[in-house]
């Protein structure tokens, strides 16, 4: 299944046992727009440094778990970079009104072409079909 990865889903489950083993399945073809994979490594150092501030891991795990979520998206997860996708830009801000600055995860299902992995509703809608976490598990299992 090729699935283009959303931003909120990709830091959320890579920060979960379970997320990381879903990402992980050989079945699962994931790719991520180049702009998307700057914006998730940065969401995650930010995720990361509060569950450490709050006390939940200590410096030494916050740093292991980071640096396990970069590695699966430099190994699991195709980056595509933008003038793969930059032609359906026009096509894919018109989809999702909603929130512009997602158009580079519908151009990337458009060109590949591929489907949504995301729990964002902007993007149900689109024209793209979408997948929440919860249907992919139930698909897969």
């Amino acid at each position: 299944m090729r699935l283009v990865v959303d931003t909120n889903i990709l830091v959320a489950e890579l920060l979960k046992k379970r997320g990381r083993a879903l990402i992980n399945l050989p079945n699962l073809e994931l790719f991520l727009a180049e702009k998307m994979k700057n914006e998730a490594q940065y969401e995650l150092q930010k995720r990361v440094s509060m569950i450490v501030n709050k006390g939940n891991l200590t410096p030494e795990e916050g740093q292991f778990q980071l640096e396990v979520a970069l590695g699966t998206i430099d190994r699991k997860i195709v980056t595509i970079p933008l003038p793969y996708y930059q032609s359906f830009e026009a096509e894919a801000r018109k989809r999702i009104p909603r929130d512009p600055n997602d158009w580079e995860t519908v151009a990337l299902a458009l060109a590949l072409p591929a489907a949504i992995w995301t729990e964002d509703y902007d993007f149900f809608g689109c024209g793209c079909p979408t997948w929440t976490t919860q249907t992919l598990l139930l698909q897969i299992n």
